[in-house]
């Protein structure tokens, strides 16, 4: 009898520490979600805070440029300030998606920031692809395209026309028409390679963080909260 009593003994300490063992692996499994859990959304706040900070920036520079005269080409201005408020509510979306761990909206910003992951580094990689001759090209089709931007590299860069002077017609350079004044080809040429370069070499880098923010979603919407229900995915 106080074999079988002892034995019974013996049998619910060792159940008690399996219960205590597990309830302890538990406890740590939880705590390292938790870790990886605040690691995700704190890596995707600051990704996009720093999107947002950008998207200002654009905004404010177009905005800046066109009070003060330096562009006057109202497309120029749109197309960028369009591009900062696109981009300002991409990366709106997704700090309240990740703020609230919302699964839906967490979808849609996925999905978009790859779009944009897509084009942008499609547009990078042409930007740094592009030979002199396709340089070239662009570059005049792009002058004989827009009149207001014709007036200001004219006015900027001190020169007239493209590839010629005309006498005849209209320029806004400081240089015409009391003195001899150089077509824009030759200036612009010079810097347009420049430029292409360092246009590339930041939308590569913008795409990258972007396929990162991509990533980081994926894995963030995936997670389990531990305060939460663990058998439900929020």
């Amino acid at each position: 009898m106080c074999l079988r009593v002892l034995h019974s003994e013996v049998m619910r300490s060792d159940f008690s520490l399996i219960i205590s063992n597990r309830t302890v692996c538990q406890l740590l499994l939880a705590g390292q979600q938790m870790i990886l859990l605040l690691a995700l959304l704190h890596s995707l706040c600051a990704l996009n805070i720093l999107y947002v900070m950008v998207s200002l920036l654009m905004i404010g520079i177009a905005a800046w440029g066109k009070w003060f005269g330096l562009v006057s080409s109202f497309q120029v201005v749109g197309g960028i300030i369009g591009v900062g408020v696109f981009l300002f509510f991409v990366a709106l979306a997704g700090l309240i998606g990740a703020m609230k761990h919302h699964q839906v909206l967490l979808f849609f910003y996925m999905i978009i920031l790859f779009m944009v992951f897509i084009v942008q580094f499609s547009v990078s990689s042409a930007c740094l692809a592009v030979n002199r001759e396709q340089q070239d090209h662009l570059l005049e089709v792009g002058w004989n395209n827009s009149e207001s931007t014709q007036r200001d590299v004219e006015k900027s860069l001190n020169c007239c026309g493209f590839k010629h002077v005309d006498p005849n017609s209209m320029c806004d350079a400081a240089c015409f028409p009391n003195s001899f004044c150089s077509p824009c080809a030759d200036q612009i040429k010079e810097h347009a390679g420049d430029i292409l370069r360092f246009v590339g070499g930041i939308g590569l880098f913008f795409s990258f963080t972007e396929i990162l923010g991509v990533w980081l979603t994926y894995c963030y919407r995936n997670q389990k909260d531990p305060r939460a229900n663990p058998s439900a995915f929020l």
